[in-house]
């Protein structure tokens, strides 16, 4: 039997189920899921934060609007501040942050804030006092439930094989039986260019990276210590469960996959974070990897696709993809139903596509 809805958001992750939720006001709204459950790869491996620091201009933009969305929600925030820290070859890189983020203020004795600092590699610190930690789950289960109230179906298990745009609808063959609907939103992460691929559309260049991150065994840790990384972006840690969880903030070209952590990756983390600290890491708790998608500009892609009518984007988040859920999914949502404010040119499908 053909399910009908007026949009079929494709991938249940955060971008699909926000989407959802704001588009479920206007008209029905189908979210189909290749996998047997929701957000079973990036979002359910995301150890966000909200860093109104951390982006471009406009992935900053967006990182403030969301704020007020975040609030209203109710405790899917918890105070952690960062801190961003240099060696003597970073400095350069700690001074240039420092010039372009206001919101950061100097930290001259970090070792103050995280006691597990060596203060002979210390040469400089930014700390954000505003940072905060996002309950990444809460969020999805937030946007989620909010999406059923609404009225949205969740079909699992439905990877979209192939579409097709005929008579002012899309069609789609999926695993879970032929859809039809009026617009498609490609909300698919890592596999946003497999889904446009299928759909008959050209790809715009979606470059998927391994994350990795590992809680390993630590003791002293105190609970209120900041999220700690280096401005050179190779390495962060936390406290978290039994000790902290360390990530080399590594960035491994990747196929769409269910990505697997690498003992290497694990290792190299745990070797920055020794070398900045006096934390002696060694047991490994547990591992993971997630992948982050970029376009190849690492802007956020939203909004219509002017190669294919009814067609619509919401990817290409990357490492921003859960603080600026909330702004980004109302922005596609708008352009989806023609009333919200345009999308802005750095985020349109229209930068990505060949003249």
């Amino acid at each position: 039997m053909r399910i009908s809805a007026d949009v079929a958001v494709i991938g249940a992750g955060m971008a699909g189920v926000s989407i959802a939720y704001e588009l479920s006001d206007a008209g029905s709204v189908l979210v189909l899921e290749q996998e047997s459950r929701p957000a079973y790869h990036t979002t359910g491996r995301s150890a966000a934060m909200f860093l109104e620091s951390y982006g471009s201009p406009e992935v900053r933009r967006l990182t403030t609007d969301s704020r007020p969305d975040f609030d209203a929600a109710g405790e899917l925030l918890k105070p952690r501040p960062m801190i961003w820290v240099a060696p003597p070859e970073q400095m350069d890189r700690l001074e240039a942050m420092a010039a372009a983020q206001p919101t950061l203020v100097p930290a001259p004795r970090p070792e103050t804030f995280c006691p597990a600092l060596r203060p002979d590699w210390c040469a400089g610190a930014l700390r954000e006092p505003g940072a905060l930690e996002i309950d990444v789950m809460g969020l999805h289960q937030h946007y989620l439930g909010g999406a059923r109230r609404r009225g949205a179906r969740i079909v699992l298990d439905a990877a979209v094989r192939s579409g097709r745009y005929e008579g002012g609808r899309w069609l789609l063959d999926t695993a879970a039986g032929p859809v039809e609907a009026g617009a498609v939103v490609n909300a698919a992460g890592a596999w946003a260019d497999r889904v446009a691929s299928a759909l008959g559309v050209e790809p715009v260049g979606m470059r998927p990276m391994r994350r990795t991150a590992a809680v390993v065994r630590a003791s002293g840790v105190d609970r209120d210590w900041p999220i700690v990384g280096d401005v050179g972006e190779t390495f962060y840690f936390r406290p978290e469960g039994v000790g902290v969880l360390v990530s080399p903030a590594d960035e491994t070209p990747s196929e769409p996959c269910d990505a697997r952590p690498d003992d290497i990756d694990v290792a190299l983390a745990i070797e920055r974070v020794n070398e900045a600290t006096v934390l002696g890491l060694r047991s490994v708790h547990t591992a993971w990897a997630g992948l982050r998608t970029f376009a190849p500009d690492r802007q956020p892609v939203a909004g219509a696709d002017p190669a294919a009518p009814g067609l619509f984007w919401l990817a290409g988040q990357g490492g921003y993809g859960i603080q600026i859920a909330p702004a980004l999914a109302r922005l596609a949502a708008g352009a989806v139903t023609g009333k919200g404010s345009p999308v802005p040119a750095a985020l349109a499908v229209a930068r990505l596509r060949s003249s």
